[in-house]
């Protein structure tokens, strides 16, 4: 990521991403379905439009993590939205394990025609496999994890697939290929790389934190505004821009230093790590199309 949010070209690629692609192309062929983990209160943001070019035809599963940290009511719009496109979709929540039992049911109705056509060839004990990927920082890790829980066999480099990709083997009868997560070579929308750099999709340390805390103050002012009145305990948001309301915060939240000035890259940082945790309540910044 080059320059500031202010850049309309802000592009952030590491190398291992570029071979992340690599990975996904060669060994898509592989695995029967596959599983992209989003972020469910930015779910189209933290989608990587590059994927669906990486996987083919292949069968997806579109996955909403952190639902217990989204606005529900557009979550499931989202679900159903989704479900019109031809996608299977499901909303989760690794940390309390909501919607999660409901995952291999929604695989085996997606794969339902496949795994007929195996049972009239007698190959019936045939694993489902399946790819999970997703962009950086969405809970890719965790979904995994929660998956196989106790029942978690092993992880291994399998022979034949590529390095740096690896098995999960589940009881079900079901194999997972975890993929490194990986973001899209460059981003023309600004509005995009904002939403990612406010989950931490996009490092912090590549972004002004201060300059972030600000857009996402003003889109809170916009959407929530009560949140943040209720939550920092300020009089009121309206005609505040970013700055002025990172203050008021670093105000009330004693972050002075000497000569009564507020620091506001601490407010900042004390802002966005309370967003991720989910402590500003159950937010969505981004609504399904109306039609």
């Amino acid at each position: 990521m080059s320059g500031s949010l202010q850049d309309p070209r802000i592009q952030w690629f590491p190398g291992h991403m570029t071979k992340t692609k690599r990975l996904i192309e060669k060994n898509v062929k592989l695995v029967d379905v596959v599983v992209e983990i989003t972020d469910a209160r930015i779910p189209q943001s933290s989608r990587n439009p590059e994927i669906r070019k990486w996987i083919g035809k292949k069968p997806v599963i579109v996955v909403l993590n952190k639902c217990d940290n989204s606005d529900m009511n557009i979550t499931k719009r989202w679900c159903d939205y989704y479900k019109s496109q031809g996608l299977q979709a499901l909303a989760t929540d690794c940390k309390t394990g909501k919607g999660v039992k409901e995952f291999i049911p929604l695989v085996k109705k997606t794969l339902e025609d496949l795994i007929k056509s195996r049972e009239q060839k007698g190959m019936q004990g045939q694993p489902i496999r399946m790819m999970v990927v997703g962009i950086p920082n969405v809970g890719k890790s965790s979904f995994i994890n929660r998956m196989a829980g106790s029942r978690r066999a092993k992880v291994e480099d399998r022979p034949g697939v590529t390095r740096g990709l690896q098995w999960v083997t589940l009881d079900t009868g079901v194999e997972l290929m975890d993929v490194p997560g990986v973001l899209w070579p460059k981003f023309e929308d600004l509005d995009v790389a904002k939403k990612l750099a406010f989950t931490g999709a996009i490092k912090d340390d590549v972004v002004d934190i201060e300059l972030l805390a600000m857009h996402f103050l003003e889109m809170m002012r916009d959407l929530y505004p009560q949140m943040i009145i209720d939550r920092y305990k300020i009089d009121s948001v309206e005609g505040c821009d970013g700055y002025e309301l990172l203050e008021k915060i670093g105000r009330k939240r004693g972050m002075l230093i000497s000569g009564g000035e507020i620091n506001t890259e601490r407010a900042a940082i004390m802002l966005l790590d309370e967003y991720r945790s989910g402590k500003l309540g159950k937010l969505s910044f981004e609504a399904p199309p109306k039609n």
